[in-house]
């Protein structure tokens, strides 16, 4: 009998679904993060300002987190493609290659993700997947984010030795790591890099890459760096490291400088072309675009407490 309630009660959600025409967007995050928090922000209010607003009861706003966990992102990406969603918002690399994984024909909109050729999805034409669209970036950005180090730390031209930690399940990271080698070998640079599982694992790891005497540490994007940063801040203060990236949100949360994609604007711009779905009812005139936003910011309390003074072309980012 419970079986049968069941079956009615999941056949009227659908009627009642389809008869309120209202969009539904199915909102994954990776993990809880202040700083991917930020693109989720700007994903729904580029939604806002294009009139599309839960207030209004015009668009309904299904929001899962994974906390990092990869069966709960499997299981949240297949709630969604049962509940046949208008759309997913996929924020952060992991969410959006689990969607593409599991849906050939919801529009997917990614945001805080690297270029389909960087997840490796494209197929073997090198075509990014028919239903993907948003936002992502490459990593030539991380070139200028990690020569700030020698310029800020060292800028006669000493040598100098970074450390990292990057995640192996990540293309992202690998790739990243790997462009860093080879930045660094051409700049004098000596690069200490250490492998991370897990968030929990970040601190540890952190702490024994620290034990090489490094003289900055860089935080390359990366979902682990994002979950576990305000650990690895921590003991970058404790020894006396400052930490560099390439994401403008980590600045705030107690990197010294970055050159990198503003958060809250990446998932604006993902949000501005899930409303033009919305709003034509296809995708006929979309792609995936890359991130149009990127500046060089600096946290002033952190540039005070290591006595570096930076350029005027930082802009200054605050908690």
């Amino acid at each position: 009998m419970k079986k049968y309630i069941l079956i009615i009660l999941v056949a009227l959600s659908a009627c009642n679904q389809k008869k309120s025409n209202i969009p539904v967007v199915g909102f994954v995050d990776a993990f809880q993060d202040n700083t991917i928090q930020q693109a989720k922000t700007g994903f729904i209010d580029a939604l806002q300002k294009n009139g599309f607003d839960e207030k209004k009861g015009n668009v309904k706003i299904v929001y899962r987190n994974a906390q990092g966990d990869i069966p709960t992102l499997t299981q949240i990406v297949n709630y969604f493609i049962s509940e046949n969603v208008t759309l997913i918002a996929a924020n952060a690399s992991l969410p959006a290659i689990t969607a593409i994984q599991k849906t050939k024909t919801i529009p997917i909109f990614m945001m805080v993700a690297p270029t389909p050729a960087l997840m490796k999805v494209q197929n073997d034409k090198g075509e990014a997947p028919a239903n993907l669209f948003g936002v992502a970036d490459d990593l030539g950005y991380i070139d200028t984010s990690f020569l700030l180090i020698p310029a800020i730390v060292h800028p006669k031209g000493a040598s100098i030795k970074v450390g990292m930690i990057f995640n192996q399940a990540e293309p992202q990271s690998v790739e990243a790591i790997q462009r860093i080698q080879q930045l660094a070998q051409k700049n004098n640079i000596t690069l200490v890099s250490l492998p991370v599982n897990t968030s929990a694992d970040a601190q540890l790891v952190t702490a024994a890459l620290l034990n090489k005497n490094i003289d900055a540490f860089f935080a390359n994007p990366d979902n682990i760096v994002f979950a576990s940063f305000e650990s690895i801040a921590k003991l970058c203060n404790q020894a006396k490291v400052p930490i560099f990236t390439s994401e403008a949100g980590l600045v705030a949360r107690g990197a010294l400088a970055a050159y990198g994609a503003d958060i809250y604007q990446w998932g604006y711009q993902a949000g501005e072309q899930a409303a033009a779905y919305l709003k034509a009812g296809n995708t006929a005139n979309l792609k995936w675009e890359m991130v149009k936003i990127r500046k060089k910011v600096f946290n002033p309390a952190v540039a005070k407490n290591y006595g570096f003074t930076l350029p005027s072309t930082f802009e200054p980012i605050t908690p």
